[in-house]
């Protein structure tokens, strides 16, 4: 930063925020999390009952606990009136326009916790049933009997609010998808954020006091903070009223990311403000739109049994027998922001080309950067790599193009930055560095190049798995599916790591009647590095039992929409579908023909609806898995599912059925 841009970024930190906003940002997504796994308050007869709820039970009772405290505990929010309150207080004029006509004050969270902090209910539940005879406290979310749910049931005099809050529940359905990767718990993060929503109010209040009008938009990490703000409808008052003179509004209304339009004009003018201002980059890894959220799963027919809650590891043998490293991965972003003392007479286009010095399974390519300039706009890299080691760039002068001549592509100078000397820095706020390069040219000054730099905070990356000889016995229900170069009879099957290391060997089992004398493909059999074998699994009736672990696999019925689907049931609850689903639908896996995708989608409590937790490549044997505690078990269904005819042919049968 020059010094006067530092000097701007200070007085942005010295703006007074009088809340705790770190931690009602993990508050808040504590709270949307619990929101999503109750899809019905997304829209339907639920929400309508909800903002009914919300408009004549929740906001009189918060009025008279506001006038005079109804007990000396705190009041609990039921989560369905949270739902409704938290989207009312995103439109903090509104909000406090309702809230003053109506009961003459601002209804603040002043001793009122949320539905999901595990706070007693019971005192709440006691005066809400005073208040509301007919109407209970807490709505059963999974009763159909709900939809009969009729208005006169309450005779609700209130003068209420006719701001359409059904609305403003739809513009916020999609908003935890973006903030909903692991790193956003993360106080490093948070901070970071709070320090850049102080500087997202600090050009807002700039732009006032030279009236400017501009439409600034936040990225994500800023909105969520400015969101956590607004959620204490008191204090943003009164620390807007201080910092600015008036009450910022909170515009959600426009969705429209088209070049050209409102939204992508104010992002880009931000963006150049805010780099103008503070000399740093306003773009940030993990902050970004994400895009629209998958489309969800319809669920409720896969309830099959009861679901699960129980995620202890188990005891048995089986379970443990691969024992993988845990790698962490980071989101980098990178941008070329300037170069210095270029040899003298250069011309030609300048790239930098960049990738890991060490062996990186996530990032093993190498990428090129053009440098940017006000014609080309903002050129910036996005990619994920693990967590250590070193980012080498070269700057490229690569030749315009010439009918006369043509010359090579020259490398001018490279350099190095090692990510866990950058973690601190650049995972709270994006840094800028001037980086000399070592060159074999005779320059006077070395030539230098300035770097934008943001990244995430690490997470653990899935669990990468090569099944190197898998393939299709005559009469598999995949066969047709598979290449030819898969279709050879092999002893083994060769399961490796992500690195090419072998972690365990697994084998047809063959059992012999007594009476017939027939050989039957009843088992799977494994062998371990130490060359030690174990019976993995083995066919009873229609299902696979997965020996000394409680691990279980079976076709179940469905309807046509997916044809067939296989329950994998044990310590967890997964489900097994064709295709890609959720996230992994949205991702791209090269050459798919054959369809012999699948996704393993786990189920419960905490996931009622879903949580992609494995893609199952059958085609080739590779698998992507996000739980440890998943790995021999998807492993084991994968080579199940290839490798046994009588067992995944009924999926054939259970079409017919539905047919």
């Amino acid at each position: 930063m020059e010094i006067q841009q530092e000097l701007e970024w200070a007085q942005a930190q010295n703006l007074v925020l009088s809340k705790d906003l770190i931690a009602t940002a993990k508050q808040q997504l504590l709270f949307l999390a619990e929101v999503d796994r109750n899809l019905c308050l997304y829209d339907g007869p639920v929400l309508h009952r909800a903002n009914y709820r919300y408009k004549y039970c929740w906001l009189p009772l918060l009025a008279k606990h506001a006038e005079s405290p109804v007990t000396e505990y705190p009041l609990v929010v039921p989560l369905d009136c949270e739902w409704i309150w938290h989207c009312h207080r995103l439109n903090p004029v509104r909000y406090k326009t309702d809230c003053m006509e109506l009961y003459g004050r601002i209804l603040d969270g002043w001793n009122v916790v949320s539905s999901t902090q595990g706070t007693s209910k019971e005192e709440t539940e006691k005066i809400w049933e005073t208040m509301y005879p007919k109407e209970p406290y807490e709505l059963d979310l999974n009763n159909d009997s709900m939809q009969e749910f009729a208005e006169n049931l309450m005779e609700a005099k209130e003068t209420t609010t006719n701001y359409d809050l059904i609305s403003a529940v739809k513009r916020q359905t999609t908003f935890l998808y973006q903030v909903s990767k692991p790193y956003w718990n993360d106080d490093t993060f948070l901070e970071g954020a709070v320090a850049r929503y102080k500087g997202f109010l600090y050009l807002i209040k700039r732009n006032r006091e030279r009236s400017i009008h501009r439409f600034c938009v936040p990225t994500y990490d800023i909105d969520l903070i400015w969101h956590s703000h607004q959620l204490h409808p008191a204090s943003y008052y009164n620390d807007l009223m201080a910092i600015m003179g008036k009450v910022l509004e909170h515009d959600d209304t426009d969705s429209d990311r088209t070049k050209g339009q409102k939204l992508d004009v104010g992002f880009s003018e931000t963006t150049t403000q805010w780099e103008d201002a503070f000399g740093s980059r306003y773009w940030k890894a993990g902050a970004m739109y994400r895009g629209s959220p998958p489309s969800p799963l319809t669920v409720d027919k896969y309830k099959i049994d009861s679901i699960h809650n129980s995620s202890a590891p188990s005891n048995k043998t089986n379970q443990n027998l691969i024992q993988l490293p845990q790698k962490m991965l980071v989101e980098v972003m990178l941008e070329i922001v300037d170069v210095r003392n270029l040899p003298s007479g250069h011309k030609g286009k300048l790239v930098v080309s960049f990738n890991k010095k060490q062996e990186d399974i996530l990032f093993n390519t190498k990428k090129q950067l053009s440098i940017s300039s006000g014609l080309q706009g903002k050129q910036v890299a996005v990619f994920q790599c693990e967590s250590s080691g070193d980012l080498v760039l070269e700057l490229i002068s690569q030749p315009s193009f010439n009918f006369r001549t043509v010359r090579a592509a020259k490398v001018l100078g490279k350099t190095s930055i090692n990510l866990e000397d950058l973690q601190n820095l650049a995972s709270k706020l994006p840094i800028e560095k001037w980086l000399d390069l070592t060159s074999a040219l005779n320059c006077r000054k070395p030539i230098s190049i300035r770097i934008g730099f943001s990244l995430t905070p690490p997470v653990p990356a899935p669990y990468e798995v090569q099944m190197i000889s898998l393939h299709p016995f005559t009469g598999s229900y995949f066969s047709f599916l598979m290449p030819r170069k898969f279709k050879q009879i092999k002893n083994w099957t060769k399961v490796a790591d992500d690195a090419g290391n072998e972690i365990i060997r697994i084998q047809k089992g063959i059992r012999t009647t007594e009476k017939t004398k027939i050989n039957t493909n009843k088992e799977v059999i494994g062998k371990i590095a130490s060359g030690e074998t174990h019976l993995l699994a083995e066919l009873e009736g229609t299902m696979w039992s997965m020996v000394n672990s409680d691990w279980m696999l079976q076709i179940k019925k469905t309807s046509d929409e997916h044809k067939h689907i296989f329950e994998l049931t044990g310590t967890h609850k997964v489900i097994i579908f064709p295709g890609r689903k959720l996230e992994f639908g949205t991702r791209y896996y090269g050459n798919e023909e054959g369809n012999c995708l699948m996704t393993a989608i786990e189920f419960s409590k905490k996931y009622p609806y879903e949580k992609a937790v494995a893609l199952i490549y059958l085609t080739y044997g590779f698998l992507e898995i996000k739980e440890e505690w998943l790995v021999l078990p998807a492993i084991l269904s994968a080579f199940i599912l290839s490798n046994f005819p009588d067992f995944s042919n009924q999926s054939t049968e259970v079409n017919k059925t539905n047919a």
